[in-house]
């Protein structure tokens, strides 16, 4: 079960520690991981106030009242009706939980309407970023986010399974095709829907890193790239594999898959505490540099994930960002041929005492 009250009890730790007077949360992964209640973005004022000292309070358009009570455990909930001007009650809560003046730190997802009605309800206020905050908060995973990461990907586990299973049978599906059986696979063991749209990309498709899919039918020999996850508990999973269902591979493609397979090796194997992310995307890169492919492999090594699918850490060259304990990212080094095919292999990996935990464990290999 999700501690939202342990986190912003933490959040208020680092805001007094900050000298900062409070955050001002809009609909988005920051509002759910203090509040607990998720809701898209809308043209009504929604916020959520956290103060350094005291209890959050949400404002919110009356509509609303009884499911954020139903589903956040914030119990100060001011609500305010069509018609009503939000911005009078935005400066009456700031006001009584001292939040009128000092420095606010503002969701840094807020559309611009709402920050500009923030800066006129509180002229006094000086304004920076909640990430400011929050990110070092996010990025290592408590033990309850851990529980839905490892539960999302066994359920992407499983389907990959199941698409492993298909063989014969994917000759002659399309990419959407694959794609809507991908999704089904998901739904069945567990999870709640894609956490991402899915990736299926044939042949020289899959030499297109963010290719989605088509109507191009599956060809005896094609290799497919599957990229996809799911959501257990708002949290996602993040898997690749690179098959190919039935026939021989195109040449080359073997020597590829070995080296694209090495690369994550040596990345996995690189992922301590106190290694720099950047020393984690060079291991990957040294492999399919010395192998002759580096101008091939485009991107990143990988992104972190939690309640966004992309999020800090990123695994990427340069980067002198120092991995903690409880970060979650992917590793997935990736070479791409174009007109030909691509390869690429993925896995979310947590960050432990003396190394790292892949959350994936479907076989690596190109043969299903």
């Amino acid at each position: 079960m999700q501690n939202f009250e342990d986190r912003t009890r933490r959040c208020r730790r680092r805001l007094r520690e900050r000298g900062a007077a409070g955050v001002v949360l809009f609909p988005s992964p920051n509002l759910y991981y203090l509040g607990g209640f998720h809701e898209e973005p809308s043209e009504r004022h929604l916020f959520l106030f956290v103060p350094s000292e005291g209890d959050p309070a949400f404002v919110a358009p009356e509509l609303y009242g009884d499911q954020i009570r139903d589903e956040s455990w914030v119990e100060d909930v001011r609500l305010w009706a069509d018609g009503d001007d939000p911005v009078e009650l935005v400066a009456e809560t700031a006001t009584d939980l001292g939040m009128a003046s000092g420095e606010l730190l503002a969701d840094p997802t807020m559309w611009a309407r709402f920050t500009q009605d923030l800066r006129a309800a509180l002229p006094d206020a000086e304004w920076g970023l909640a990430d400011e905050v929050l990110g070092p908060l996010r990025v290592r995973k408590d033990d309850a986010e851990l529980d839905a990461l490892r539960r999302a990907g066994e359920v992407a586990d499983a389907a990959m399974r199941d698409v492993g299973e298909l063989g014969d049978d994917a000759v002659g599906m399309t990419e959407a095709d694959l794609v809507e059986y991908v999704e089904e696979r998901l739904v069945a063991h567990g999870g709640d829907g894609p956490s991402f749209g899915t990736i299926a990309g044939s042949g020289p498709n899959g030499a297109k890193p963010h290719h989605r899919h088509s109507d191009r039918e599956v060809q005896r020999g094609d290799p497919v790239v599957f990229d996809f996850g799911t959501r257990v508990d708002g949290y996602p999973s993040d898997q690749t594999r690179t098959v190919v269902p039935a026939g021989d591979p195109p040449a080359e493609f073997e020597s590829v898959h070995d080296v694209v397979r090495e690369a994550q090796q040596a990345a996995v194997d690189a992922v301590e505490p106190g290694v720099t992310a950047g020393a984690v995307d060079a291991a990957a890169r040294e492999v399919i540099e010395a192998a002759g492919y580096g101008d091939e492999f485009v991107h990143r090594t990988g992104h972190g994930a939690g309640l966004e699918v992309h999020e800090e850490p990123y695994i990427v060259a340069g980067s002198d960002r120092e991995l903690e304990t409880g970060m979650v990212f992917s590793v997935e080094p990736g070479v791409y041929r174009p007109g030909e095919f691509g390869v690429r292999i993925e896995d979310l990996v947590v960050v432990t005492e003396d190394g790292c935990e892949r959350l994936n464990r479907t076989d690596r290999g190109w043969r299903t």
